[in-house]
């Protein structure tokens, strides 16, 4: 697979510099508080908004597949009958409606790619591939991709919640310049209730790249009611020590909601409602904690 979702640019917030991010589709988790549930599902996804729709009818008529009906002045469309042709997408009025996870071949998105090598250049930016999971995409795909951007001397990071063989981080070591590594919780059965997976496999791979020499930066989303308290934190800096692993940054990433307006669009149910970041003095505790661990670039967001 190598569905795409988005390419976003002018990014300050996935690396360093000006950054272009891919956010590709497709992710083997689940996290509650998914900003970008749209890259969750590894096929295309209708999402429209329901909210600001008319009613007009327009879409109901230009369906060749009559799977968008009116209701209650509002369009119902049945997935069942839904081929995601797009036809619904060109016609509406008011642009509510979009097929999202389109494919590009890797020289039309290094095209796109290298329109901002200039912004790159003067703040040391580059491209970052996001998602979903960029490391359970079609490994050949991102390999040719990482190799060009590489021979184009444009910086690579890959953001990564690390749950992918690790055959797959090997192949693209050699070009990629940082690893943005999620660590979220690190009890497992909390893991599994939260993330909805095991979380072996993440941190066995975490530790394998320490171990070969890959430059990673350490995120961690930080959510009161799950993992925003001394207890957790404690945890993943006693992994990191344990393990002699030494990211060169560590970002606390305070929780936030912007991306469940998503949800709605997909028909899908946004199940942080009752999550909250913690305060600023306790997420400034928790810098404390890892600087006095020994951990000098330690940052709230970012």
């Amino acid at each position: 697979m190598k569905r795409i979702t988005d390419i976003q640019k002018y990014s300050i917030h996935d690396g360093n510099g000006i950054r272009t991010t891919v956010f590709f589709k497709g992710c083997p988790l689940s996290c509650e508080w998914c900003h970008n549930p749209e890259t969750q599902n590894y096929d295309p996804d209708l999402q429209y908004d329901r909210e600001k729709c008319t009613g007009c009818g327009t879409c109901v008529r230009a369906c060749p597949h009559d799977a968008i009906e009116l209701k209650d002045g509002k369009v119902e469309t049945d997935k069942t009958k839904c081929t995601l042709c797009g036809r619904c997408t060109e016609v509406c009025l008011n642009g509510l409606r979009e097929v999202v996870g389109q494919e590009y071949s890797v020289n039309e998105l290094m095209k796109i790619l290298k329109k901002d090598e200039m912004f790159y250049e003067e703040s040391g930016g580059g491209v970052t591939l996001s998602g979903g999971e960029v490391m359970t995409m079609d490994m050949d795909y991102i390999t040719e991709l990482v190799k060009k951007l590489h021979h184009e001397g444009i910086s690579v990071i890959i953001d990564t919640c690390g749950q992918a063989p690790y055959e797959n981080f090997e192949k693209i070591m050699p070009y990629v310049d940082v690893f943005l590594y999620d660590i979220k919780i690190m009890d497992n059965e909390k893991h599994k209730k939260y993330i909805g997976a095991d979380n072996t496999m993440i941190y066995d791979n975490l530790k394998r790249l320490a171990k070969d020499g890959a430059k990673i930066y350490i995120r961690i989303p930080t959510i009161k009611e799950v993992n925003g308290n001394e207890e957790d934190m404690r945890q993943a800096i006693d992994f990191l020590k344990d393990n002699d692993i030494h990211p060169l940054r560590v970002n606390l990433l305070p929780y936030h909601n912007t991306g469940s307006s998503k949800y709605p669009k997909l028909s899908r149910e946004y199940k942080g409602e009752n999550l909250h970041a913690p305060s600023k003095e306790e997420m400034q505790s928790f810098v404390n904690m890892f600087t006095e661990a020994g951990y000098q670039d330690v940052q709230i967001g970012g």
